[in-house]
């Protein structure tokens, strides 16, 4: 497909989207795990990551975390960022999303879900837009409709929640409220 056949396929896909599901170490974070002497752990966040996703909710999509992992700092970023739907230490995704799109009355083709690493292909083969981050594992990249021009941690995440806006007509509206 060429560039511009595939930026229409990309933007027509993400045009049905009512919910954006997101990993988070490598996708939300750069993917470095930090652990002190106590085994307090330290993650980073990107602060236009955390915007995009106020932004995309205010327009109506839902969007949730399913992570290998748990972690409470994350259950904090969650919290602070008002997402309700967070799984973590799901190493098989599968049933997590299985059951989110039924509580949330969803297709798959209504959800788009971004990853990095090997764990997130379950999803990503199941829903209607994968996108994969700049620095994701090549294997999950080959099998992402769209990869993020930003590596993970590093606004990779703002660049999704911008195009899902501008697919659905909502990303003008959103700017010129800045500008006014």
């Amino acid at each position: 497909m060429a560039g511009a056949e595939k930026s229409q396929f990309i933007l027509e896909k993400a045009k049905k989207l009512k919910l954006l599901i997101l990993d988070v170490d490598g996708v939300l974070t750069d993917g470095k795990l930090f652990f002190d002497n106590q085994g307090n752990e330290y993650k980073s966040f990107h602060a236009q990551d955390g915007h995009g996703i106020k932004l995309l909710r205010q327009t109506g999509v839902e969007v949730a975390i399913i992570s290998g992992r748990k972690s409470i700092v994350v259950e904090l970023r969650m919290k602070s960022l008002g997402i309700h739907h967070v799984y973590q230490g799901y190493e098989d995704k599968r049933a997590a999303f299985a059951g989110l799109i039924d509580h949330l009355g969803l297709t798959p083709e209504q959800v788009a879900h971004v990853g990095d690493d090997l764990l997130d292909l379950p999803i990503m083969s199941r829903v209607g837009l994968s996108v994969a981050v700049n620095d994701a594992n090549n294997t999950v990249k080959q099998h992402a409709d769209w990869c993020t021009t930003r590596a993970g941690g590093q606004g990779a995440v703002r660049e999704v929640c911008d195009l899902i806006m501008q697919a659905q007509g909502y990303f003008d509206d959103i700017v010129n409220a800045y500008l006014r």
